[in-house]
């Protein structure tokens, strides 16, 4: 195995563009709060507590000051990712700032082999947990060879570690270097580390997370007591998962964070609080330890109006999820000064900023037929003004859109992102009177074959009050080309449940991958096991080998083919072009209904919080603000 250039020279563009390097010796500085706790002899020297060689962060605007508590909120309900992309995503690799390539996190570099099937880490030598546990190689192979193909604790392995059907390997070279086998190429592998579902390799620490598997012979009673049913649901209760509530609920769970959970995320908290964790690994140039702020304070808020308004009050130092529809602008603005803070630029990531995910596996049977019909679903999208939900949900400032890359991506298809856009809705009653919908009732709704009513239900999360408005103008206008259509609001944990369990005919959602949309292609291929709601059966038929699920169409199957080859396709070129067949073919079959181009929208800092970037990308592979680095910013005088 060779060092490949690509990963030294991506450790040199993070050192040039954001100050990313390793510390030459160096005498280290705390806060003070930490430093009465050395002095106490509570807690090591800083200098014992840093690895032997600390990345060195440069601010993005200057050297910080110690203190301060971050103020924010949370929502009630199942809104764990909003604490996931304010503390950080701790993976071996993130991403640039501006979301362009990944470079070295908690590994330091990497190797990979000619045919990238193999790829070595090297660990920062003296990485230490939350707890001053040593972080390496074993809590990496924990997961890879313990966890991850276990039945128990996966039925089938998430996709983004499963190459030619098999999950990936690790294996312990010493305490700081592991290599990661997979059963061919895998050249996307870095990006996907990157992102927040590339993160369990680095989230479970064994010396604690061990003790909740069979290899504990008291796991029995630990069972009994926790009144849990196995161990794998005990497992993610007490050390979490990526997208669950748990993984913010056990403050004895020892993380690589830059701040520790204190307070608890639990049903009816008022607030969650997070402290900073004294093994944090990254210093700034001046040899301080990060973060530069002492804690961070969730305020858990349900109603996103009373969020709002706590914003404009001055209540919160840092908001950029949920109040950030783009109709909230002009009150954000006008209440700028008196609450003394400043708009964050959020510019999207995603291709469009509400979706119709139509389910082809919809269990009402009578439907199902029409739900797999493409031009039924032309139909839809032609009885879609979409001009008039820019004006009235978007306030004019975007222009429609399907799904697909962005047109300054390089894998933008013109057909996938711009095809059924024109509201043509004496086009769209031909075609639903051609497909055999042509009688209606006394109030002109359509009927089914049979006689009976035609009625579609679109479900929404209450926390998306955009979805919510532009669902009830489509209601409007399908109901002019005689689609009878009902408005479900709902929780967020309601609306993932009914989603597990196939439970519904339309979801509403924004489509992630206008930017690097081989990084999140939920929308045009089927393996997002929450939210490729195409059909989340087949999700689970393309992560299971088809042993689970229900097959796909063709044209899906004909997809994933592809991209497994993708996955392991060597030539940069030949992947290009593998990915364009993709787009093509997803264009081909229509199956997640856009509506407009996700505009550009603005969250808030406080005018005290430094070293926030004025614009920064809003998405979930950059699960804004992690990627710009909230250790450093910190609060001026």
């Amino acid at each position: 195995m060779q060092r490949r250039s690509v990963s030294n020279w991506l450790l040199l563009a993070g050192c040039l563009a954001f100050g990313a390097g390793t510390a030459q010796a160096m005498d280290y500085k705390e806060a003070p709060q930490l430093a009465a706790l050395v002095a106490a002899g509570k807690l090591p020297k800083v200098a014992d507590r840093l690895p032997k060689d600390p990345e060195i962060v440069k601010p993005v605007q200057s050297i910080g000051t110690y203190g301060g508590t971050l103020r924010t909120a949370v929502r009630g309900d199942a809104d764990h990712n909003a604490i996931l992309k304010m503390i950080g995503n701790q993976g071996l690799t993130r991403w640039t700032m501006d979301y362009d390539h990944p470079i070295p996190n908690l590994a330091e570099s990497w190797d990979v082999s000619a045919d990238a099937s193999q790829y070595t880490f090297h660990l920062r030598p003296g990485l230490k947990w939350s707890d001053g546990v040593a972080f390496g190689a074993d809590d990496i192979v924990f997961f890879v060879n313990d966890l991850l193909p276990n039945k128990q604790f996966f039925s089938s392995p998430p996709s983004q570690y499963v190459i030619n059907g098999q999950p990936m390997k690790a294996e312990k070279i010493d305490d700081t270097t592991v290599r990661i086998i997979f059963a061919g190429p895998y050249l996307q592998f870095p990006n996907l580390l990157a992102t927040p579902l590339g993160q369990h390799p680095t989230l479970y620490s064994k010396h604690y997370c061990e003790q909740f598997t069979p290899k504990n012979p008291d796991l029995p009673k630990l069972l009994t007591e926790s009144k849990q049913p196995d161990w794998a649901t005990l497992f993610r209760q007490k050390c979490g998962d990526i997208e669950i509530p748990a993984r913010w609920a056990n403050v004895a769970r020892p993380v690589m964070d830059p701040w520790v959970i204190t307070t608890p995320y639990t049903g009816g908290g008022t607030e969650v609080v997070a402290t900073r964790n004294p093994y944090f690994w990254q210093v700034d140039p001046d040899g301080k330890q990060l973060p530069y702020i002492d804690s961070m304070h969730f305020k858990v808020v349900s109603d996103i109006q009373t969020m709002l308004l706590a914003t404009i009050g001055g209540q919160f130092d840092m908001l950029v999820r949920h109040i950030i529809t783009i109709n909230n602008k002009p009150v954000l603005s006008q209440h700028a000064k008196e609450a003394n803070y400043s708009l964050v630029e959020l510019t999207p990531t995603d291709s469009t900023a509400m979706a119709l995910w139509i389910n082809e596996t919809e269990p009402n049977p009578k439907l199902r037929p029409f739900f797999q019909n493409k031009l039924f679903r032309e139909a839809l999208s032609l009885g879609i003004d979409r001009d008039e939900i820019n004006e009235i949900v978007y306030l004019g400032q975007s222009s429609p859109y399907q799904v697909g890359p962005l047109p300054s991506d390089k894998f933008y298809n013109e057909k996938l992102a711009t095809q059924f856009t024109k509201y043509d809705p004496a086009q769209a009653n031909k075609l639903l009177d051609s497909i055999g919908l042509d009688k209606r009732d006394s109030r002109g709704m359509r009927l089914l074959p049979d006689g009976s009513k035609l009625f579609i239900a679109i479900d929404s999360m209450t926390a998306d009050a955009a979805a919510i408005d532009v669902s009830d103008l489509v209601k409007k206008q399908w109901a002019k080309i005689g689609i009878d259509t009902g408005i479900n609001t709902m929780e967020r944990s309601l609306y993932y449940d009914k989603a597990q369990n196939n439970d519904y005919d339309i979801g509403t959602y924004g489509v992630p991958g206008g930017r690097n949309p081989t990084s999140d292609p939920r929308a045009i291929l089927s393996t997002h096991t929450l939210d490729s709601r195409q059909s989340l059966p087949w999700v689970k038929w393309y992560a299971s080998g088809g042993k689970a699920g229900e097959e796909p169409s063709p044209s899906m199957k004909a997809r994933l083919a592809e991209w497994d080859q993708w996955k392991q396709e060597g030539d940069p070129k030949k992947a290009d072009a593998l990915f364009r067949d993709i787009l093509d073919k997803a264009a081909d079959a229509f199956e997640v209904i856009g509506t407009v181009q996700a505009p550009t929208t603005y969250g808030i800092r406080s005018n005290k919080l430094m070293n926030v970037p004025a614009s920064m990308p809003n998405g979930w592979d950059f699960p804004n603000p992690a990627p710009t680095l909230p250790a450093q910013y910190y609060f001026s005088k």
